[in-house]
């Protein structure tokens, strides 16, 4: 006779089943991310490590236990946001962990002066400073139960699940005038690259189709650790960016750089993207063309000849595709400064392009220029660049009409699938809209047709579907 109990199993309901899992959880944090996607990464580090340690995300405020807010202070109009999103929470909740650009300094004085009742203010990468935080405030409970709040091994991911942001670096070197991020993140710190590497291995295994390398400065991977060796799949690999670019492209998915300053070394990963390793796209923060303006500004390899480089890549990969972001009406430049940024940009032809008036920030040496543009004429100079950029774009996708390109699709809506060639970063680029067409999910690749082209986007008719990773 067996010994085994042959009672039926009792059904839980889902009340049961949510009130067992909030008997097993150490409380509920809400959680607001602001900013870039290097701020981002900073945020699903946090979840991650809220999940490990037995707390639930919670949706909204009212059910949250503590508030965490993400900041960011890169310029004036983020940092209204983000102290637009601290009184929301104060408000709503009560209980709020601010952290981030503007949790050090003079801001961080700010939030605590607008916040009297805040429960801490902390900076950047302040990982453990804010866990310690949440467990002063909502103590745990009980350790955490890997069996009832399973976290899953890629972390906890504020992106679709099919593509994902992969950063290398910490903090930045530069002293660019405008720009105080070394003040807020510190001197440049290399992620070891085996660190690197198995991220995103275990990102692509989790169902990544799409890695997007971030950090202040990508080009500078590995210059604060001399270049060292490190290890990886028990091989020595070298922190420097043309081999972690080598051993990203074996991963079978699409590898996309962001903020690549144009250093002659970077034409060394030229031949993974004219063979189809990595992404032939490049994201290279100009800023400027006028030598006077870089110069003031102090922007790394102002002195390069950026017009030359960008022509050699395009003859070593014929389809390369540069994005860019510039400043008009930094102070002291001239109607002379400004026409030079405009004839560069007609003979650059860039594909993408983005553009932002001077704004100033607090503790930037810019402040201290003389001859500040007045506002009139930075928005009169930054229609007369949107209008030429635009007019440059529209060409450029004009030549797609007729090609036959791959598409990564991010979402399907009443109208159709949505998704971005290799020319397009999500959130900062383009998108390709297939209208009418349904039989595919996010994180799908189609071939398509290219039938029409405005300033800024493709229409398209889907050729296949393929789950696997095509160029």
């Amino acid at each position: 006779m067996s010994d085994q109990s042959t009672e039926t199993p009792t059904e839980i309901s889902a009340d049961q089943l949510s009130e067992l899992m909030a008997e097993q959880s150490n409380g509920k944090v809400g959680f607001i991310s602001l900013g870039c996607p290097k701020a981002l990464v900073d945020s699903e580090r946090i979840l991650t490590q809220l999940r490990l340690d037995g707390y639930e995300v919670s949706p909204s405020y009212e059910g949250a236990d503590v508030v965490v807010v993400n900041t960011c202070g890169f310029i004036d109009a983020a940092k209204q946001e983000s102290l637009d999103a601290i009184k929301e929470a104060m408000e709503a909740n009560g209980k709020v962990i601010v952290t981030g650009c503007m949790g050090k300094g003079a801001d961080a004085e700010l939030i605590k002066a607008e916040n009297p009742d805040i429960l801490a203010v902390t900076g950047p990468q302040a990982y453990e400073e804010v866990m310690e935080a949440v467990h002063t405030w909502v103590p745990k409970k009980m350790e955490h139960n890997p069996f009832v709040d399973l976290v899953p091994p890629q972390g906890i991911k504020l992106t679709p699940r099919h593509y994902s942001y992969l950063k290398i670096s910490e903090g930045c070197n530069h002293k660019c005038t405008f720009c105080i991020i070394p003040d807020m993140r510190g001197k440049h710190v290399s992620r070891p690259i085996g660190d690197v590497l198995e991220e995103a291995k275990r990102l692509v295994n989790a169902g990544t189709k799409e890695l997007l390398v971030i950090s202040q400065d990508t080009s500078a991977y590995g210059v604060d650790v001399k270049y060292k060796t490190g290890f990886w799949d028990g091989q020595p690999v070298k922190t420097r960016m043309l081999e972690l670019c080598e051993q990203l492209g074996k991963m079978g998915v699409w590898v996309r750089l962001h903020y690549v300053y144009p250093y002659p070394h970077v034409d060394n990963v030229m031949p993974l993207m004219a063979a189809g390793k990595i992404l032939p796209y490049l994201d290279i923060p100009f800023q400027h063309a006028s030598p006077r303006i870089l110069k003031l500004m102090k922007r790394p390899a102002h002195a390069e000849n950026t017009l030359e480089r960008i022509k050699a890549w395009r003859e070593a990969v014929p389809n390369l595709v540069i994005r860019s972001t510039f400043v008009v009406g930094f102070p002291g430049e001239t109607e002379e400064d400004f026409q030079i940024l405009l004839d560069w940009l007609e003979e650059a032809q860039l594909d993408r392009v983005g553009c932002f008036k001077y704004s100033p920030v607090e503790g930037a040496k810019a402040n201290a220029l003389p001859d500040h543009v007045p506002e009139d004429i930075q928005q009169e100079r930054w229609e007369r660049f949107m209008q030429t950029q635009q007019i440059i774009s529209a060409h450029r996708l004009q030549q797609r009409i007729g090609q036959q390109m791959t598409i990564l699709i991010d979402e399907v809506d009443d109208e159709g699938a949505i998704g971005r060639s290799i020319a397009d970063a999500p959130g900062v680029d383009g998108v390709v809209y297939l209208n009418e067409f349904f039989d595919c999910a996010p994180g799908d690749f189609v071939e398509v047709n290219i039938e029409h082209a405005d300033e800024y986007d493709l229409w398209g008719v889907p050729v296949c579907v393929t789950e696997t990773e095509g160029q």
